[in-house]
């Protein structure tokens, strides 16, 4: 009787398993799919279910998709539903070009290589340019740079890294400060004339808040010619003209990952919020770079996968207050609304670089995070 009840019990988890799985499906899903040049495992995952990252549900589970990142144009997927719904793979017999990624990674490599997140005092007390060959203002690929505070062998390499953002967060119990994480102006710290951390903007909140780190990007390599204080390097090569107040820091030829699973979070750290663009303004939308205000010591690992929602707004209630006057009454803070999915792709120890993956509307800074539904 026990045996009969055990059965029981795991036949009907195995139909829960697969009813989970299947009621992921898309309406609209297609019955097979020819694999394009261009695609990700992200948009083929997304033709299938209305939940992308829960695609190792179909994909892992099928034998013949192993590696789902071994996908090639041209191939075929075919959807059955054998035991549940699968993902079945019919392999061109010579494939052609690059398997398919997850997500775009051509177009991720600068914040993959060249960028970094870094302790603020780290930054500051960093070996700095402190003049140029000829006394130059700008220095060009073929000269000389001098360099103090830099301890070195001759014919040792280095990177010239220059801050891009400013990260911090305030306290969100003030609210004459709560609109201030990763303020836009608090994060440009290309409007600081070096050194880096002079006030020249005079925005009133400069130095304030939480650090969580600074943004530097790797603007040119240099070689040690001759030690001392200063330092002669000889610039090799640069996307910009060297000036004064550059970082000097060891190049970095840690690997990257290559291969992303997108899954969702265990937890969400409180207070998880957008703070920041990569290339843009005053939103960003799909296939863009947004900073994250978590990073490796909250557990976020490459691969996480997080809704985004944006704060719904404050008015007043003048229905409630029963007044002619407008603009008196109680306040109501509306709902939050959706807005999208972003990845993380690249992670810190306080921040993140995650990639907008889909969206219904711009995304904000101060978008919050929650783990996808």
């Amino acid at each position: 009787m026990i045996k009969k009840i055990i059965v029981l019990l795991a036949g009907m988890l195995v139909t829960v398993a697969v009813y989970a799985a299947g009621a992921q499906l898309r309406a609209d899903h297609p019955d097979s799919y020819t694999v394009r040049r261009g695609d990700t495992l992200w948009d083929i995952s997304a033709k299938f279910l209305s939940k992308p990252w829960l695609w190792p549900e179909i994909w892992q589970a099928n034998p013949q998709v192993r590696n789902p990142h071994l996908i090639y144009p041209g191939d075929v997927l075919n959807l059955s539903f054998i035991n549940g719904p699968r993902l079945r793979l019919q392999p061109q017999t010579h494939p052609e070009g690059e398997a398919v990624p997850a997500i775009p990674l051509s177009e991720l490599k600068m914040f993959l290589k060249n960028m970094r997140v870094m302790d603020s005092n780290a930054v500051n007390s960093a070996p700095y340019v402190v003049g140029l060959e000829e006394a130059r203002l700008r220095g060009t690929v073929g000269q000389n740079l001098y360099v103090r505070g830099l301890q070195g062998e001759p014919g040792q390499r280095w990177a010239i890294v220059r801050p891009t953002h400013v990260f911090r967060g305030f306290n969100q119990n003030d609210a004459s400060r709560a609109d201030l994480v990763g303020h836009e102006l608090d994060s440009n710290a290309a409007m600081v004339n070096a050194p880096w951390d002079e006030d020249t903007r005079n925005d009133g909140h400069y130095g304030r808040g939480d650090d969580l780190g600074v943004e530097v990007s790797v603007i040119g390599t240099a070689e040690t010619l001759r030690t001392g204080d200063p330092s002669t390097l000889l610039l090799l090569d640069s996307t910009m003209e060297i000036r004064s107040g550059d970082r000097i820091m060891p190049v970095d030829d840690a690997p990257y990952d290559a291969f992303y699973y997108p899954h969702p979070p265990k937890s969400v750290p409180a207070d998880a919020k957008v703070i920041g663009f990569a290339d843009a303004m005053d939103a960003a939308g799909s296939r863009q770079v947004v900073m994250l205000s978590i990073g490796a010591k909250d557990g976020v690992d490459n691969g996480q996968t997080f809704t985004i929602y944006e704060p719904g707004e404050t008015i007043h209630d003048d229905v409630a207050s029963n007044s002619w006057n407008r603009g008196v009454g109680h306040n109501v803070t509306l709902p939050d609304e959706y807005v999208g999915h972003v990845m993380v792709f690249r992670t810190f120890d306080r921040v993140s670089y995650g990639l907008i993956m889909d969206g219904l509307r711009p995304v904000h800074v101060g978008g919050r995070l929650r783990a996808p539904e």
